[in-house]
């Protein structure tokens, strides 16, 4: 996939009075362009979606965006991995960890949680990974190893969500608490239903 055509895009897009906003709503962690997320999409929209009807996997496009200094770019790769989610396979998770563990903020891990999800869902032997990540010493592993199950609905491994809550009780982390919250709502309307 040709990216120097979407990084450009991006950059002619830049608002630099919006910008500021952007970082401080992120607390500072990262510089941004000031895109909102509409412009931003559809800048690479149409490119996306012909890498999914092609079923390309472009891991160089999605490292080139976790370089990029500012955060639209590794927005562009996650959309880019949810895009093409349905072409990724299990020899791809340590790639998927990889980004996880590059620039970690919780706008980042929210999308990549719904893309190891994807994986997991199809290939239900990568299950023990998810146990492992709720266990790991990056934080910011453990939420993604919580929320990958969201809307399996029926499907969801009750059994193994329980033991990833118990062993993220005791963390203190919002982001833990968080994704804890909406699994367990998750599979509590899909119990109902």
């Amino acid at each position: 996939m040709r990216y120097d055509g979407i990084f450009e895009s991006l950059l002619a897009l830049r608002d630099e009075e919006r910008a500021p906003q952007m970082s401080a709503y992120m607390r500072n962690q990262f510089p941004f362009l000031g895109i909102a997320s509409a412009p931003r999409k559809a800048a690479y929209k149409k490119i996306f979606a012909t890498a999914k009807k092609e079923k390309i996997v472009d891991f160089d496009f999605v490292d080139q965006c976790f370089k990029r200094e500012e955060r639209e770019f590794q927005y562009a790769g996650v959309d880019y991995l949810l895009a093409i989610q349905d072409c990724l396979v299990p020899e791809n998770l340590p790639k998927l960890k990889q980004y996880i563990q590059t620039k970690s903020w919780w706008d980042t891990v929210d999308g990549l949680d719904g893309v190891v999800g994807s994986i997991v869902q199809r290939y239900p032997e990568c299950k023990p990974i998810l146990w492992e990540w709720s266990v790991a010493n990056y934080i910011w592993l453990r939420p993604v190893s919580i929320k990958p199950q969201l809307g399996f609905n029926s499907k969801t491994d009750s059994v193994l969500l329980a033991d990833i809550i118990k062993n993220n009780l005791n963390q203190r982390p919002f982001f833990i608490h968080q994704a804890t919250g909406w699994s367990s709502r998750d599979l509590s309307n899909a119990t109902a239903d």
